[in-house]
């Protein structure tokens, strides 16, 4: 082809592939933009296709010859986007590409693959002269062999063996990627085909029924030794972490990994990419534990996170805060759920959704609550009748309605299992309204204090211990407390609080055993508790000591007495001195790091780690030509 025709096609095509999983059943879509793109210049490169069909008739087969020639010339010019454009392989193809089928079906049927990979060395040589190392590149010629016979072999109404082909593709392609010099050429096919595969993966994990048989043969050949059965969804993910640990692992250019331009550099461009269609993947088949050595090695080994595009960001920031979330580490994620937040473009309202609600669930078990000009924006419709019922409970220091509320047969019960965010809320929380129980006790019926006799503000563990009783009985639907008429789906009295089991007192003695048969002991009782044990003052005595080590209280309890004293109220108040703001005691103690989270002010200061940021605990040190203590201080 002549340089003034080549010169005429686009630089690439813009077109971004979605990750999101969608009806397998219209495997790929987003090729017609692209395909669009490069009809007219693939006419001019490829004329006359008619003809070229009845030449495909014998064994010539000239437009894969003119395909392998422009793709030798893409490579000259290392042209990744480009190549990207050349290598289709989603539905619908256009005309030019059904006729390299035809020509592959019958020059190269199945079992001629060496044929194939021949055609391809002579027109794509291993060796070029002018690579700096030398060598050959045989990854990608065998990769150009499978995209062919991928073509050839395809049949996508069998969604299960096009994700085999699928993923066998990848991993040649990624075998591509590794080539020092040429291998950053096929970064944007890579990150298209695993994109691709992990819309694929998911799609087919929707549909069990067309994956069923691969459990059954898993089942049928492990044997009695079989561990956790990797899903398809798992091992489609570990096939793009490869492609994430190439990219990571660049060691060409500078050391920080960053141009001149304060750009990422080389494969490094990968990073996020693949780091976020492995996590989408990984949450997608909730196996979170896989997603933290993603974290760690993009802590320790890429570039700051703010020079990729916003997309990545907010994709990165949103299942890193996921991750912190899910692992307890709450004012963590709220840091990495805010930046995404705020990044997060007006446009894209699903995504602010998703990124708000584990937000605002960090937030209330920080104690903060949702702000009303927050939950009337359209990103949060309906967020309000799920959170605002909650956070008035939690203020007021209501235990019945709260755990009515997080209970399993409550409204919103399912909602909150979904998102799983249930028992995070539930076991949290609970701190945080025995701490307004406290508050509401003293201000109801406690002594507010006596500056003339000198006396502390305090309240009497005999009120709490009234109001909690009060509440226990409200919450497990004891007689003489009707449930409230405004909240629907209550538990009935045959179906009480969880926590009642664990308020049962010294079992009864197990009925006597039949000799010819035998029954454990614990099956023979019934778990619904006969009798029930209240809220003791030890018990109100141990929440307090928990509540004061924890900072949420300020004072001491008399344990003669029987009463709690608030201390410092002379200077700022008995309340503010005795109950402390949750989210200004939790704030305080937090500092601002993030693991994972690779800022632009950690690569600044000394340390010896990637980009000169410090090391921090957790990370690895390498001591690699360190020398022996006191080695070198003969001269001292």
């Amino acid at each position: 082809m002549s340089a003034p025709i080549r010169s005429l096609i686009p630089e690439t095509a813009a077109v971004s592939l979605s990750a999101k999983g969608g009806a397998p059943g219209l495997l790929i879509q987003s090729s017609v933009l692209r395909l669009r793109t490069l009809r007219p210049y693939l006419d001019l490169l490829f004329p006359h296709a008619s003809q070229t069909a009845r030449w495909a008739s014998g064994m010539a087969t000239p437009t894969i010859e003119n395909f392998l020639a422009e793709i030798a010339g893409i490579l000259r010019e290392n042209n990744g986007a480009r190549l990207h454009d050349y290598l289709i392989l989603e539905p619908p193809l256009p005309p030019l590409y059904n006729v390299i089928v035809s020509e592959l079906r019958q020059a190269y049927p199945q079992g001629t693959e060496e044929k194939l990979e021949a055609k391809c060395k002579a027109l794509l040589p291993e060796y070029d002269e002018e690579r700096d190392e030398g060598g050959s590149w045989t990854p990608f010629i065998l990769f150009l062999v499978q995209y062919f016979t991928f073509l050839r072999d395809v049949n996508v109404e069998h969604l299960v063996e096009t994700h085999d082909l699928l993923k066998g593709l990848l991993n040649q392609c990624i075998l591509a990627l590794s080539d020092a010099s040429m291998g950053v050429v096929v970064l944007p096919t890579v990150i298209s085909l695993s994109r691709t595969l992990a819309r694929l993966a998911i799609g087919l994990d929707k549909r069990p029924e067309l994956v069923a048989h691969l459990t059954r043969r898993e089942s049928t050949m492990g044997g009695e030794e079989v561990g956790e059965r990797i899903t398809l969804v798992e091992s489609s993910a570990n096939v793009i972490r490869e492609a994430f640990k190439k990219c990571l692992s660049e060691r060409s250019g500078p050391s920080s990994g960053i141009t001149q331009e304060n750009k990422p550099e080389g494969r490094r461009i990968g990073i996020y990419p693949t780091a976020n269609l492995c996590l989408k993947l990984f949450f997608h088949c909730r196996k979170i534990r896989n997603a933290e050595q993603i974290f760690g090695n993009i802590y320790q080994q890429s570039p700051p996170l703010t020079l990729y595009p916003a997309s990545q960001r907010v994709t990165y920031l949103y299942y890193l805060g996921r991750y912190l979330f899910s692992n307890n580490h709450f004012y963590r994620a709220l840091l990495a759920l805010q930046s995404a937040y705020d990044q997060c473009h007006a446009r894209c309202p699903k995504q602010r959704r998703l990124i708000l609600i584990y937000l605002i669930t960090s937030n209330i078990i920080l104690g903060r609550f949702p702000a009303t000009s927050l939950l009337q924006r359209p990103e949060a419709e309906g967020l309000a009748d799920k959170f605002l019922p909650l956070c008035q409970a939690i203020a007021k220091g209501d235990l019945a309605s709260f755990r009515t509320l997080l209970s399993l047969d409550s409204e919103s019960a399912d909602w909150f299992l979904s998102k799983r965010i249930l028992l995070q809320l539930r076991n949290r929380c609970e701190v945080v309204v025995w701490r307004s129980l406290a508050r509401r006790t003293f201000m109801l019926a406690g002594f507010h204090g006596d500056a003339s006799n000198k006396k502390a503000p305090t309240f009497e563990l005999a009120d709490l211990l009234t109001l909690a009783t009060f509440l226990e009985k409200r919450a497990l639907l004891l007689p003489n407390h009707e449930p409230n008429n405004n909240t629907k789906n209550t538990p009935t009295p045959t179906r009480t609080h969880t926590n009642s089991i664990f308020l049962m007192p010294t079992p009864p003695t197990p009925p006597t055993q039949d000799l010819t048969t035998y029954t454990d002991p614990d099956l023979l009782l019934p778990l619904t508790p006969t009798t029930l044990l209240l809220p003791t003052t030890l018990e109100i005595s141990s929440i307090l000591s928990s509540l004061i080590d924890q900072g949420l209280l300020h004072g001491y309890i008399s344990h003669k007495l029987l009463r709690f004293a608030i201390q410092g109220a002379k200077t700022k108040g008995a309340l503010q001195a005795g109950f402390p703001n949750v989210w200004a005691v939790i704030s305080r103690r937090a500092d601002g790091e993030v693991p994972g989270w690779v800022r632009q002010d950690d690569r600044e200061g000394g340390g010896a780690g990637y980009g000169g940021r410090k090391e921090r605990v957790g990370m690895v040190v390498k001591l690699k030509g360190a020398r022996a203590v006191g080695a070198g201080t003969e001269g001292l």
